[in-house]
């Protein structure tokens, strides 16, 4: 029992090591990467605490150099799945029960432990693994998911502390509990921290997690497993169970004790496992939390009076940093010709200047898309620019995976605003630009809402100041997290919410209290100080 009202320790956004030649930081990375890409390790599932060994092996390699094998990894199927769900059924008393300054320490420990001793550690897998810059792995693995891991215990705490009001002679309080049943988290390949967050979210407000990492991301979630249990995570509130989405996802949705879905990936699959559990409905014990971020195409759009060099260095940055392959990147822009010859000029000799290879070589400005899928899929989009009559490349274009999944910086000029690679998400170094009119600012405005079904991330680049504010009125639904004079990238946890609407997700803005409520379930409680002793009214005296 703990007699005290307790504050968390004040968050901060943890600082950003810049990696220059001979940092402490930059000499650290490099002999964990040469520590880790020295050996093939194993990596089990996990599984109520234990480490589980299905013998069905997968392999994790190097995106930019898919020969080499960094582990071996078990992958699950429908006997460990259901064995996950009941380890996570069976801890979930005990965590529910387990004072919530006591859960939040387990989280602040982590952050500790990343922050010191395993920030070199995932740092160098997510670089070997993922195939990240030094820079992009540490604003991912390292910064943002100990943000994450300093700032959710916060509003946490925030949650609990919102209270309603009482009446005379009668206490109301409210209680936030966490779900019955267990939470399903579904994390994707390309950020370290929402494979970190997705699981650790809802099991911070009292629930138990059965984890599904991306088949292409399971070496960093390993690391992230041996984070949380040196942080002392009980066993079973999250159990790690790596396979493919039918061998994993298929059971869990089927299971009567599914509580709710916490997911970042393609809209596609998030549709589907919607649909699952919209067909399912009545063999469910609880109405399931649905939580969910997909895809994005999102834009950069500039004003004449935009400056140049920002916008130049926003879109080469929003739209090529990790290979094109976040959801909030730059993937469409809309210029005004009056702008398009001095921007270009600018774009082509950054673009000239941009070197491409392993994330380990420090020159490097990008790495290689994450597998074979997705270079095919990129490839065919690049194919269909080439072939097209309403399209030009103008820089890039190039594909090779012969040693690494390697596409260039590709820059794509549509001749019209509805162009397929204006509309369609292709999560890759690919930024189509349409060069519109001057006069024609506000139907281009129109097009550019209504261009694609996602509203995920956007910017607008303008000096002016009437235009901007005519500008963000334009495009009100068009993002969740809209940016002025930046690139459409770079959400950083407690300030700048990360999400969007339409068909980017649901929008629960992770990095604030507003996910977290989702994985709670409220009740009120009145206590009546003086009760009552007469069923009599006054109004009913004679």
């Amino acid at each position: 029992m703990a007699n005290g009202i307790f504050d968390v320790p004040e968050p901060y956004n943890e600082p950003i090591l810049p990696y220059t030649p001979g940092s402490p930081e930059r000499k650290g990375l490099e002999a964990w990467i040469k520590r880790l890409s020295g050996r093939a390790i194993e990596i089990p599932a996990r599984i109520g605490g234990r480490k589980i060994r299905t013998g069905k092996l997968a392999k994790a390699v190097m995106p930019h150099d898919h020969g080499h094998v960094l582990a071996h990894w078990h992958k699950c199927g429908k006997k460990e799945v259901q064995r996950a769900i009941d380890a996570a059924l069976d801890a979930r008393e005990a965590w529910a029960a387990t004072p919530w300054h006591h859960r939040a320490a387990v989280f602040l420990k982590a952050a500790e432990l990343l922050t010191g001793k395993y920030r070199h550690v995932l740092n160098a897998a997510t670089v070997l693994g993922q195939s990240k810059t030094c820079h992009q792995a540490e604003i991912d693995a390292a910064c943002e998911l100990i943000d994450f891991w300093r700032f959710n215990p916060l509003y946490m705490q925030q949650i609990y502390m919102q209270q309603p009001e009482s009446g005379t002679a009668c206490w109301n309080y409210l209680e936030h509990r966490p779900l019955e049943g267990f939470v399903f988290a579904v994390t994707p390949f390309n950020f370290t921290s929402i494979a970190g967050n997705l699981p650790t979210a809802p099991a911070l407000m009292g629930n138990t997690v059965v984890w599904k990492p991306a088949s292409s991301a399971v070496y960093a979630a390993h690391f992230i497993m041996e984070i949380l249990e040196e942080a002392g995570l009980p066993a079973g509130v999250i159990n790690m169970v790596p396979g493919s989405g039918g061998d994993v996802g298929d059971p869990v949705m089927a299971s009567p004790d599914l509580a709710g879905v916490h997911f970042t990936g393609s809209t596609a699959v998030f549709k589907g496992m919607w649909k699952t559990i919209g067909e399912n409905i009545d063999r469910y014990k609880y109405y399931p939390r649905i939580v969910g971020e997909t895809g994005g195409k999102d834009f950069v759009f500039a004003h004449k009076s935009a400056d140049v060099d920002q916008l130049a260095t926003a879109l080469i940055r929003g739209a090529f940093e990790f290979q094109g392959q976040k959801c909030s990147a730059a993937s469409r822009a809309y210029i005004p010709k009056s702008l398009w010859p001095r921007l270009w000029k600018r774009m082509q000799k950054d673009l000239d200047r941009l070197e491409m290879g392993d994330p380990a070589v420090y020159t490097n400005f990008m790495g290689a898309v994450i597998d074979q899928h997705a270079f095919n899929d990129i490839r065919s989009y690049i194919n269909y620019a080439k072939r097209s009559k309403d399209a030009r490349i103008l820089h890039g274009g190039g594909c090779n995976a012969r040693k690494g999944f390697f596409i260039e910086p590709t820059v794509v000029l549509a001749k019209k605003p509805d162009f397929k690679l204006m509309r369609e998400e292709i999560f890759g170094p690919v930024l189509t630009i349409y060069v519109y009119p001057d006069n024609r600012l506000d139907k281009t405005l129109q097009l550019c809402d209504q261009g694609s079904d996602y509203g995920l991330t956007g910017a607008i680049f303008a000096k002016d100041r009437d235009v901007i504010v005519k500008m963000t009125d334009a495009l009100t639904n068009s993002a969740g997290n809209f940016y002025i004079n930046d690139k459409p990238t770079g959400a950083v946890v407690g300030q700048q919410p990360f999400g969007g609407g339409r068909a980017s997700g649901t929008n629960d803005k992770a990095g604030s209290y507003l996910t977290l409520v989702r994985w709670v379930n409220p009740r009120t409680i009145k206590e009546n100080l003086d009760a009552p002793t007469d069923f009599r009214y006054p109004f009913m005296q004679e």
